[in-house]
Formats: structure tokens, C-alpha cells, sequence
């Protein structure tokens, strides 16, 4: 599987709102540096599957709709916009933020992460 192939399942699947899922993607060194319009994080393995788990709290479904992606080696760039359906509306689906990330793929899983978004 091409490194540009395991980021297009990892955003196909259900992995940002179910931590079981998540974890078959995360490298057990995983770090990402995220600069958000909130401020700055960085997450380390266990911090991304406890992030998994609060969206599962809020969100029934999430959706990302891809709008570029560009891979070079063990890089990948994806331009995407996340959308998701709350618990207390399910019917409805709302845009949640747009983000670029870079990714660095290591033994066929999410290594390192390179993140910015910006909420809708």
C-alpha cells in the first residue's frame, strides 16, 4: 500500500471518532504538532486516542472530504474538510474546520503530524 493509500482509508474510515479504529493507524511514537486558531498543541499517541474519544461523546458520524492530496516519498499533504453530525441532530451535517496537515508515514502508519486548522 502507497503511503498517499493508507492516508485516503485513514480519512475513509471512522478513526476520528472511534479510538479502537485509531489505533490501527498510530505509529507508538506518534507525535503531532498542531497550531489551531485556538492556540497550540502537541499529541503524543495517548493524547490523539483520548481526542478520538471526546469526539465520539459529541459526534455520531464524521465525514472528510478530501480536496487535495500530494505525496512525495514517506510525505503526504492533504488539504480537508471535516464535517460531522451531532448527537442531538443527527439529520444534520455541519462543517466542524478546514485543515492542512503533512504527514510522515513509518512502517506503514501515521508517524508524524504537521497540522493547522481553522474552525467554520
Amino acid at each position: 500500500m502507497t503511503v498517499k493509500e493508507i492516508i485516503q482509508n485513514f480519512y475513509k474510515s471512522d478513526a476520528l471518532i472511534d479510538s479502537e479504529i485509531m489505533k490501527d493507524f498510530l505509529h507508538a511514537e506518534i507525535l503531532i504538532d498542531w497550531n489551531s486558531s485556538k492556540g497550540f498543541l502537541q499529541l503524543d499517541y495517548k493524547a490523539v486516542l483520548e481526542m478520538a474519544d471526546e469526539l465520539a461523546k459529541a459526534y455520531v458520524r464524521s465525514k472528510v472530504r478530501i480536496s487535495h492530496i500530494i505525496s512525495e516519498g514517506d510525505m503526504v499533504s492533504v488539504r480537508y474538510s471535516h464535517y460531522v453530525k451531532t448527537i442531538e441532530n443527527p439529520r444534520e451535517e455541519m462543517l466542524l474546520a478546514n485543515f492542512i496537515v503533512l504527514w510522515q508515514i513509518k512502517e506503514d502508519k501515521l508517524y508524524r503530524g504537521y497540522l493547522m486548522s481553522q474552525l467554520s
